[in-house]
């Protein structure tokens, strides 16, 4: 029989052989008990966690022929056969190269026929992120109310790839990263299965190296079995993963600690030498630190050790570091690691970042030499010196305080400039409200939300707070809360030719925007409707001697809208209580 790796090998059958996910386990397995599953799932989380093989023993629990039972028996014709792939009511189906329209049609053509000879036909979608738009539109309806003979279960890696109409329609397990333990207890199994001697040491670093993924753990475990001979050994883990011993950590910690900036450099020049990776060697020297911190401040909680172990020697490097400094060197660490993966020059980042951890953990050391010679001085030397300080204290107060007062004055010259800065087109503002119709504004009141979801999220924040308050049939007045932002929309001319464009494909009609901000557009409109007041009379007259023409409909359209009728009591209440910003006024 053709040789077959270890994870497929080994793939747990049951939920009972399934490593961690306790809560995806205990969930599925009372719906089972209780036949209440239900008919879409959804499986998320870290490659190689367990999601398509949770997948296929749940299709077996449910079709087996002892069912319902929470666990599969295994031994049945159809648990066999879907144990071996080939079942034709358990139809597994990769999206990755599958992702067109047209094989998701081809499901769902099917699904309404009846299972060949199972109790349901399940279907399992494997990287279901993968799949078109229109793939996942097809499958939409089918998926929200399919036979009653279906049940759907989607895997994906990538979740927040996955559209929300259609996540919203399946029960959610999101898979979690196994840990060290779990890894570790699964290639003892597989160890004693195939009577393979192993060192614990070596399984450690696979089930470091691995990150929490139980297939890249037996896929390096295969590696390293290949590579050893008799025994799975530490050296053997440790040259196949490209790791770094204990020992090694244990020098590079020492030649820190003793502030050895020659040693700490040729060591690790040595590593790179050796072929490994800047990136993988500042997160081993992360976990390393973090074991020293638990070795520590929890020293009964040696099971969570990765790189260090319990031994005398790393308890005693251990409580040679304070705390503060291993966490400063954790932080150096962590910041380099982000600042390398977007350079071609790790080492250097690296090389860095040893030499800052040499100067923080010198630090203290400076300190207490200086202080150990101001306790050795004479008691007129240390009186001159208490002196001197007092006088550089009275100094840096003087100077503290003297920028302080003139602070205030240099920083309202210039807010004097910003607040002249823009100046508000009252002109064209005043020649708008000689035409506005309340026709015109609510035309593009009605469209203004649709119009601001199409423009982009900085777009979007600065029409924030604008709020269009008058309109001609060819020009609008857009009033802004904040005077900077109005300055800056209006100095935008890509946001002002985008919006415009926008709203012509809603309304029909290419509108002129005008900016104004809030305090100058009270002014303007407060000075209009007192003009338009006074000169109402003579308006009226001339209307009485020229029946012919036109009436000043659209003045009166708009003081009708800008004074109007008094507040209602109760939307007045609203507004107090809940601002005006949450209160929705339909006529």
């Amino acid at each position: 029989m053709t040789y077959q790796a270890f994870y497929r090998v080994y793939r747990p059958q049951s939920f009972r052989e399934m490593s961690g996910q306790t809560h995806v386990k205990r969930t599925l397995q009372n719906a089972l008990q209780a036949d209440h599953t239900t008919h879409a799932y959804l499986f998320s989380g870290p490659r190689g966690t367990g999601k398509t093989s949770t997948a296929k023993i749940f299709a077996k629990a449910l079709n087996c022929e002892h069912a319902p039972s929470e666990e599969p028996c295994n031994e049945c014709a159809t648990c066999k056969a879907i144990t071996e792939n080939a079942h034709p009511d358990v139809i597994e189906f990769d999206a990755a190269s599958n992702s067109r329209v047209e094989e998701i049609r081809e499901i769902i053509e099917k699904v309404r026929f009846a299972p060949a000879s199972a109790r349901f036909k399940v279907y399992i979608i494997d990287e279901v992120h993968m799949l078109s738009t229109s793939a996942f539109n097809a499958l939409l309806k089918t998926l929200e109310e399919p036979p009653a003979h279906a049940k759907f279960i989607l895997a994906t890696t990538e979740p927040h790839k996955i559209p929300a109409t259609i996540i919203s329609r399946c029960q959610r397990f999101d898979f979690k990263r196994l840990s060290s333990i779990d890894i570790v207890e699964r290639m003892k199994v597989v160890l004693d299965d195939i009577e393979r001697g192993y060192d614990e040491k070596a399984l450690k670093v696979i089930a470091q190296a691995a990150a929490g993924g139980m297939r890249d753990a037996l896929s390096m475990l295969d590696q390293v079995v290949s590579f050893s001979n008799e025994e799975v050994k530490l050296e053997d883990a440790l040259f196949v993963t490209g790791s770094i011993s204990q020992d090694i950590f244990y020098q590079l910690v020492g030649h820190l600690k003793q502030h050895n900036v020659a040693q700490v450099l040729n060591l690790l020049e040595q590593l790179m030498d050796e072929g490994k990776d800047a990136v993988r060697l500042s997160e081993d020297l992360i976990t390393f630190f973090r074991d020293l911190l638990l070795i520590q401040t929890a020293p009964d909680l040696g099971d969570l050790l990765e790189l260090a172990s319990n031994e005398e020697k790393f308890v005693q490097l251990a409580n040679e570091f304070t705390l503060d400094t291993l966490y400063k060197y954790i932080d150096t660490l962590s910041k380099t690691q982000q600042e390398m993966r977007f350079s071609l020059h790790s080492k250097v980042y690296l090389e860095t970042a040893l030499l800052k951890m040499i100067q923080v953990n010198n630090a203290p050391m400076m300190q207490q030499a200086s202080s150990s010679e101001v306790s050795g001085e004479t008691p007129e030397l240390n009186a001159l010196q208490m002196k001197v300080n007092h006088l550089e204290n009275l100094i840096n107060q003087m100077q503290i305080a003297g920028p302080a007062q003139a602070a205030p004055q240099k920083q309202d010259r210039p807010r004097q400039k910003q607040a002249s800065s823009f100046r508000a087109p009252t002109g064209r503002v005043i020649e708008v409200l000689k035409v506005a119709t309340r026709n015109d504004i609510q035309t593009i009141k009605g469209v203004w939300m649709e119009a601001m979801q199409q423009l982009t999220k900085s777009q979007e924040a600065l029409l924030a707070d604008s709020e269009p308050v008058a309109a001609s049939n060819n020009t609008f007045v857009l009033k802004f809360k904040h005077e900077i932002l109005c300055q800056m929309a209006s100095e935008n001319k890509g946001l002002v030719a985008q919006f415009t464009q926008t709203l012509a494909g809603l309304t029909g009609t290419l509108y002129e925007a005008v900016f104004i901000p809030a305090d100058d557009w009270e002014r303007v409109r407060a000075e209009f409707i007192q003009k338009h007041k006074n000169d109402s009379p003579k308006e009226e007259a001339t209307e009485t001697d020229s029946s012919g023409n036109d009436s000043d409909e659209t003045v009166q359209s708009f003081l009708e809208v800008e004074q109007g009728m008094p507040e209602d009591a109760l939307i007045s209440e609203a507004e107090k209580l809940f601002g005006k910003d949450f209160v929705n006024i339909e006529e």
